[in-house]
């Protein structure tokens, strides 16, 4: 018998299969769907986002509205970050410091109204000593929370899995907006993430699962702050997830992490990358073009390019190859083909047999054996937005896949291994 006591009891607990998603369908309770900002009370400042200022436009491309799709009775803002069922479920907080557009503070970004929202001056003290540091940081150092009932309303159980992908787009949004204002970045795993949890007041409904730091050291010594910040719902409706709540904290404390200090070296024109990235939106069909084989091995090496954090797992990426000329038809398993053959109906069934997966051109599984789950999710969501955006430039379409038969996918693969993310590409 397979050990599955290798992987989160989470993980496990939480797989579909053919029998699951026949039998427990989730069924939406339309009279209490989440919202999907979060604002904190007008009596804190509000600044307004000036694109013309470097600081400003930095924030601005790490999650900001891009589109509004508008319905009998509904309107949906869509950003320029990916998210399972628009559900949106994260937030963005961040402390400047030494900026000259920015004041010296903790702040809140308020994508709805695109502002960023004033919570806190600081002077010597700060966030720092919240990630066992001793010196001022000059630069930003931005948060990323989880506001996980927005997910689980649709989602159920799973939706943990969905908080940490998006967060992990987030930290793609966040690379590319480095990118573009050639700002390098480290992102932190390793911080004291219930002590912030309890600093902003969360009350169990949000928690924090990353930061991202884009700073410079300084010799100056800094003290823990006080942020004594007021309850904000940032839901409207909510129904607590015990199982969520439990895996949040099961997977709080990092194993061995291996630290990774090489820097991403991407090549794309700026100015036309900054188009992909406002105009960037999931794909809902494919007419079942190829691409060739020269984009295939562009957006893989985009992909596969280091990720500059403290806790780098391995994730492996499958590639079920479709339709791409001058390439088999096969499984390839980070560029090595492991099968050959067609597998382009296998690939929409494991896909729950949704068409995107079979009518692509490539249909890609990212998977771990990581024990820091946290850590390897995010880092997945991540490589999943370089996938968007390496694909987008070429004037390929991409979609995120979130549901998938976990065990079948494994079976497929021929590994026993956690299936963190599936996602398909073509025209």
């Amino acid at each position: 018998m397979p050990n599955f006591d290798l992987f989160f009891d989470y993980h496990m607990n939480t797989k579909h299969s053919y029998y699951s998603v026949r039998s427990f369908p989730n069924r939406l309770d339309w009279d209490n769907q989440p919202k999907v900002f979060k604002s904190y009370p007008e009596k804190y400042a509000k600044i307004k986002l000036d694109l013309e200022k470097e600081s400003h436009s930095l924030i601005f491309f790490t999650a900001a509205i891009n589109a509004k799709k508008s319905y009998p009775g509904v309107e949906y803002y869509l950003r320029i970050n990916p998210s399972a069922g628009a559900l949106y479920p994260n937030e963005i907080y961040f402390q400047s410091r030494g900026d000259d557009d920015i004041e010296d503070g903790i702040y809140h970004f308020d994508i709805q109204s695109n502002r960023i929202t004033f919570l806190k001056r600081i002077t010597d003290d700060g966030l720092e000593p919240f990630f066992n540091l001793k010196e001022k940081q000059n630069g930003f150092i931005f948060l990323i929370s989880s506001i996980y009932y927005r997910s689980a309303w649709k989602y159920k159980n799973r939706a943990f899995r969905y908080c940490l992908l998006d967060a992990g787009h987030i930290l793609g949004t966040i690379e590319a907006s480095c990118y573009l204002h050639e700002k390098d970045y480290d992102i932190v795993y390793d911080f004291d993430k219930e002590a912030l949890n309890k600093a902003f007041n969360f009350d169990n409904q949000e928690f924090f699962t990353s930061a991202v730091f884009i700073t410079k050291k300084t010799d100056e010594s800094v003290d823990k702050t006080e942020l004594n910040l007021p309850y904000v719902d940032g839901s409207f409706y909510f129904e607590k997830n015990e199982m969520i709540e439990k895996a949040y904290k099961d997977s709080l404390k990092l194993e061995n992490p291996k630290k990774e200090i090489f820097k991403p070296n991407f090549n794309f024109n700026k100015s036309f990358f900054k188009e992909i990235i406002l105009n960037r939106r999931s794909i809902r069909n494919f007419t079942k073009q190829s691409i060739s084989k020269v984009e295939f091995e562009s957006i893989m090496q985009s992909i596969n390019n280091r990720v500059s954090s403290d806790c780098d797992e391995q994730i492996d990426i499958y590639c079920v190859i479709n339709r791409v000329k001058d390439m088999k038809l096969g499984l390839m398993k980070n560029q090595d083909y492991i099968k050959e053959g067609d597998f382009i109906n296998k690939a929409g069934y494991l896909c729950l047999e949704q068409d995107l997966g079979k009518d692509s051109a490539v249909t890609f599984f990212i998977t771990s054996k990581s024990k820091n789950y946290q850590a390897m999710y995010q880092k997945a969501g991540l490589t999943g937005h370089r996938l968007y955006l390496a694909s987008n430039y070429l004037g390929i379409e991409c979609s995120g896949i979130g549901a998938y038969y976990d065990d079948e996918v494994c079976e497929f693969i021929g590994e026993l291994t956690q299936v963190l993310y599936a996602l398909a590409i073509g025209k």
